[in-house]
């Protein structure tokens, strides 16, 4: 019975989480950490975790779909990871590879439209994972309704020093400019990059940093970030639904906040503007035989009250000038580490 109430409270939360959401993002990434720690606390060995979080996957995938989020990134196969003992890594690849290759047959992932495409220092992999990326990428190369990006082998840091690295080599055999360095030199240089910029990070697990996951199109440009405690195995669609809020809540505070700047920014041109009108015609009134009314009158802004409150050389009240450029500021905070 009680197991019954918790369900159906959960199905009306979760409806309830699907009606407060009207800003998707458009580029999700996510950090799936506590594979092992899932295991472990099960009495399991570490494969085992793994895949309970390959089934995850699988439903996050589904619930981008219902959505409307265009693509997604898992951080799938951390660099650091290398470091970790043959017995755990063997059945590891032995995963990626059978679920690489079981994703690309996949009747719904071609009726969905999904592409695959692997980001990161792939040529370090077991030749049998980087033929399994080959195959999933050749499957759903014409797939073009949403994109799956999985991180393997894969260190933010990395990525920007093998990008840095091929610039400075294209400058110093004279292929490349300095001058002509800029955000579109660096980005044809990174890994096959996300097509789009990263909007939210999700991290589960209750570890609070971003694991050196996507610097540049995430941290840059200031991607939500939204961490929780179940392990990745456990994540679920209410805890996802939590994410997207998150970030829509995050929009509507910045959209608010450039809202009032841009108010605040006309309202100080215009300030400005009228000041310099109005002392134009201060001095026109002293060189021109024109009717005081009449000028008043042509004067941007002005009314009755405004013109009763003018000095005698036309200037505005001190107040007038006095808010000019002012306007609210706000700070967007970035979140820094890898994945379990």
């Amino acid at each position: 019975m009680l197991n019954r109430l918790r369900v159906l409270t959960e199905r009306a939360y979760r409806r309830h989480l699907h009606r407060e959401i009207e800003d998707v993002p458009t580029h999700v990434a996510i950090i799936q950490d506590g594979n092992r720690r899932y295991a472990r606390e099960r009495g399991d060995n570490a494969p085992d975790g793994h895949r309970a979080g390959a089934a995850t996957t699988e439903r996050v995938l589904d619930w981008c779909a219902d959505l409307g989020v265009a693509e997604l990134t898992l951080y799938a196969f951390s660099t650091e990871n290398f470091e970790r003992p043959d017995e755990e890594l063997e059945p590891l690849f032995d995963l990626l590879e059978t679920k690489l290759r079981d994703f690309a047959d996949a009747d719904r992932v071609h009726e969905q439209g999904v592409r695959v495409r692997a980001i990161g220092d792939v040529d370090r992999l077991p030749e049998r994972v980087r033929d399994a990326v080959d195959y999933a990428e050749r499957r759903t190369a014409d797939n073009d309704r949403f994109t799956l990006n999985v991180a393997l082998a894969y260190g933010g840091r990395t990525e920007l020093l093998d990008a840095a690295t091929a610039i400075a080599r294209d400058v110093d055999a004279g292929d490349l400019d300095p001058t002509d360095v800029d955000v579109e030199t660096v980005e044809e240089r990174l890994y096959d990059r996300p097509v789009r910029d990263v909007d939210l990070i999700v991290r589960t697990g209750g570890d609070e940093r971003t694991s050196n996951f996507l610097p540049w199109h995430a941290n840059g440009n200031e991607a939500a970030v939204y961490f929780c405690a179940p392990y990745w195995p456990e994540f679920s669609e209410v805890e996802f639904l939590r994410a997207i809020r998150t970030y829509q809540s995050r929009e509507e505070s910045w959209r608010q906040a450039r809202a009032e700047r841009a108010v605040a920014l006309v309202r100080a041109v215009a300030e400005v503007e009228i000041a310099e009108a109005h002392a134009v015609a201060g001095r026109l009134r002293d060189r021109l035989p024109l009717d005081a009314d009449a000028l008043a009158a042509a004067l941007p802004g002005d009314d009755e009250d405004a013109v009763e409150d003018r000095s005698e050389d036309g200037s505005p009240p001190e107040t007038a000038t006095e808010n000019a450029g002012q306007t609210p500021t706000g700070e967007r905070d970035a979140e820094p580490e890898s994945a379990d």
